[in-house]
C-alpha cells in the first residue's frame, strides 16, 4: 500500500501500520485517531475495539462496530487538536467522509482520548454543528418511526438531534 488511508501523506508502513501492530506506538491523540480511521478504511475491527477505552465495553458492541467499518470510507480531515488541563487527555476534531448508496456523507466529531499506562484510548465524542454533504434523511420524517427499524451506525449522530452518538443516546 502506498499512501496511508489517514491522509497524512506518509506511506501506510511509515504511519499507521506500526500503530496497528502495537497501539502503544500512538504517541498523541491525533496519531491514535488517525490510526482508528485507517483501521475503519482497512476493515480492522479488532484494532478499533482494542483502542476503545475499557469502560466503553466495545467488545459487546462488535456488530455495530463492524457495520460502521463496512462503510466506504473516502477521506479524513483533521480540523484541530486540543490538549486538556492534564497531559493524559486530549481532543481531536475531524471530518470523516464516506459514501453510501452513491451519496457522499460527512461525519464531524470532536473526539476525546485518554491515556492510561502509556496507551491512548478513544473514550467518547461530541458532534459539533456541521452541515452534512448530503442529509441522510430529514429528522422530521423519523419522528414516528421506531428506533429499531432505522439503520443508524453506532457512531453516527443520534437521530433525536441531541448531539450525542446514537449508541450513547437512543441506541
Amino acid at each position: 500500500m502506498s499512501q496511508c488511508p489517514c491522509g497524512s501523506q506518509l506511506s501506510y508502513q511509515q504511519c499507521c501500520e506500526p500503530i496497528h501492530a502495537n497501539p502503544t506506538q500512538a504517541q498523541t491523540p491525533e496519531a491514535l485517531m488517525r490510526s482508528r480511521y485507517s483501521a475503519h478504511a482497512l476493515g480492522l475491527v479488532d484494532y478499533v475495539i482494542e483502542t476503545y477505552h475499557p469502560s466503553c465495553d466495545a467488545a459487546s458492541q462488535r456488530e455495530g462496530i463492524e457495520e460502521s467499518i463496512n462503510s466506504n470510507w473516502l477521506k479524513l480531515e483533521v480540523l484541530s487538536t486540543e490538549p486538556s488541563s492534564h497531559s493524559d487527555e486530549g481532543f481531536v476534531t475531524f471530518k470523516a467522509y464516506f459514501a453510501d448508496d452513491g451519496q457522499e456523507y460527512c461525519m464531524q466529531e470532536r473526539s476525546r482520548f485518554v491515556r492510561e499506562n502509556g496507551q491512548w484510548f478513544y473514550i467518547d465524542g461530541t458532534f459539533p454543528d456541521s452541515e452534512p454533504v448530503q442529509e441522510l434523511e430529514p429528522q422530521q420524517a423519523l419522528l414516528n418511526t421506531p428506533v429499531s427499524s432505522i439503520k443508524v451506525g453506532r457512531n453516527d449522530p443520534c437521530i433525536c438531534g441531541s448531539g450525542k452518538k446514537f449508541k450513547k443516546c437512543c441506541g
